[in-house]
């Protein structure tokens, strides 16, 4: 067992296996570590998050030490079955790579039964062991879109995905199945034990798309406002989905919590009532019913425009009040990202999984706004208005450099020393391919590796700095996938993931390596980030 650090809250277990991985897992869940909040388990690590002010990292580090390694079984879970249409883009190369025919790859991967391990990357993404005993590398570079329902291998593991996606793995067919329907419970049909088993079939899958409902068709209240205007993107956002882990779901979430947090506060809600999360300004509100807004984050200009022709200029970081036929507009950000909008009372929309926010990467959660929809208001208790306190951080502007503190690891022994040093040596392009699931980088150099094997896939957190083949880095935001399968060199601080969540494109990014750890004492002598052990 090994143990490393991932960031100031989480800690990377790293077993010989899979089945110490799973067995791990499960005996820390039926006997928890106090102070423990996540576990993420994959192909051979489990992901351990906590809270430091209840357990410091190395007293956990001891404990998970004390912990016997034994093997989780799960042999004889219910068996699905999955018909699968083989018509996968690198069908015929995945039969080249294991020097056998097409045919003989089909009749094999049908032959055996697959074991769902556990679940992450995507709400109900299975990673399925055993089965045909295949070992395929993933693709050099993901592709930006899988369609829903593919079937696709990579490294030891099978797998199917359950929405479109970005993804890296082998596409060797598809089928029909609902792999995530939120309308069934669960809402994954794949389980941790379950047994799956493929079988042919010559008819190519029919797959409808049914679109999520429109606010307008669920509003259960009169519309306080409406949307003249959306912007480029603007989204329910509440703190997310924690605890739904063992289905793939990560907790997502609002980009800059401080701000989210601080909207709420200016109307009188309670702090995790879902608000507006607009992306580079541009929304644009018709007030239909007396209302009191906020909006905290990036700084824009606002203005109201009355019924009666009045224009007014509020401010960023004060209640607003909104009359009948008031037009609010939010303009584009001189500084910052992203706003936040809260309404007194809360929005009343449907939450899914205890949610009532959007994980763009998910597909989970209410559709981002469009032209027409009523913003109604819920009934959430209110209390005293309360001014935004003043920022953490300075906002970020397109051209500037801003500085993020990481804890190197868990994986920065996958690189040259060179490639640590680039990492934290060069300036770092924020490209305009960046979005909620992460920020995509661009440097003059690209990152060095030591090991070009394929890492087991692996639970990440977010402020993860993961680095696809090219070198090329992925800062992780809150919409990132639950696991992955690059090796992550280094991790922002918790503390800076707000600020992160701010950076607009066409900003430059340095990183600044701090410990996140003491060495665990005795005659360990190890430098700073090296929380690491062996039993």
């Amino acid at each position: 067992m090994r143990i490393l650090p991932v960031n100031l809250a989480s800690l990377l277990v790293e077993l010989d296996d899979l089945g110490q991985a799973l067995g791990l897992y499960e005996r820390l869940r039926q006997a928890p570590i106090a102070g423990v909040t996540h576990l993420i388990p994959a192909a051979r690590t489990l992901l351990v998050t906590f809270a430091p002010a209840r357990i410091d990292a190395d007293t956990l580090a001891r404990r998970l030490l004390e912990q016997p390694l034994t093997n989780a079984d799960h042999h004889h879970g219910e068996r699905i079955e999955i018909p699968v249409y083989y018509d996968g883009e690198d069908l015929d190369d995945v039969a080249r790579l294991l020097d056998m025919t097409t045919d003989e790859l089909i009749r094999r991967h049908g032959e055996h039964d697959y074991r769902v391990a556990f679940c992450g990357f995507a709400p109900g993404f299975a990673y399925l062991s055993g089965g045909a005993g295949f070992d395929v590398p993933r693709r050099p570079s993901p592709r930006t879109r899988i369609p829903a329902g593919s079937v696709a291998l990579a490294g030891a593991f099978g797998g199917v995905y359950p929405t479109a996606s970005p993804g890296g793995w082998q596409l060797i067919g598809t089928t029909p199945l609902d792999m995530w329907d939120t309308g069934r419970t669960p809402p994954a049909l794949l389980q941790p034990g379950m047994r799956v088993r493929f079988t042919a079939t010559d008819t190519p899958p029919q797959r409808t798309s049914v679109p999520a409902p429109r606010p307008d068709a669920i509003a259960s209240r009169p519309a306080t406002l409406e949307v003249l205007t959306p912007g480029l993107q603007s989204l329910y956002q509440d703190l997310g989905r924690p605890g739904q882990t063992a289905q793939g779901v990560s907790t997502a979430g609002a980009m800059d919590r401080g701000a989210f947090r601080a909207a709420n506060r200016l109307v009188g809600n309670p702090t995790d009532a879902a608000t507006l999360e607009v992306a580079l300004g541009g929304l644009q509100l018709r007030c239909h019913r007396p209302a009191l807004v906020g909006v905290t984050g990036a700084h824009l200009a606002l203005s109201i425009r009355s019924e009666a022709g009045e224009t007014l200029t509020p401010s960023v970081g004060r209640p607003i009040e909104l009359a009948p036929g008031d037009t609010l507009t939010l303009g584009a950000p001189s500084a910052g990202l992203r706003s936040y909008l809260a309404l007194r009372g809360g929005f009343d929309v449907p939450p899914v999984l205890g949610s009532r926010s959007t994980d763009t990467l998910a597909k989970l959660g209410p559709t981002p706004l469009e032209r027409g929809d009523p913003l109604c208001s819920s009934d959430l208790p209110s209390t005293a208005l309360s001014l935004e306190e003043d920022a953490a951080f300075a906002l970020p502007r397109a051209g500037q450099t801003i500085t993020l503190d990481v804890v190197m690891g868990p994986r920065s022994d996958w690189f040259t020393a060179q490639g640590q040093e680039t990492l934290c040596s060069q300036d770092w392009r924020v490209t305009g391919r960046s979005d909620r699931v992460g920020l995509r980088l661009a440097g003059e150099h690209p990152l060095e590796r030591t090991d070009s094997a394929e890492l087991p896939s692996e639970g990440t957190v977010t402020g993860a700095i993961q680095v696809p083949a090219d070198g090329q880095p992925v800062l992780f935001l809150a919409d990132h996938p639950l696991t992955g399968g690059y090796p992550v060199i280094a991790c922002v601080a918790d503390y800076h993931l707000d600020l992160a969540g701010q950076i607009p494109a066409n900003a430059s990014l340095r990183f600044n390596p701090i410990s996140a750890f003491e060495p665990l004492g005795g005659d360990d002598t190890r430098g700073p980030n090296s929380l690491e052990t062996s039993t």
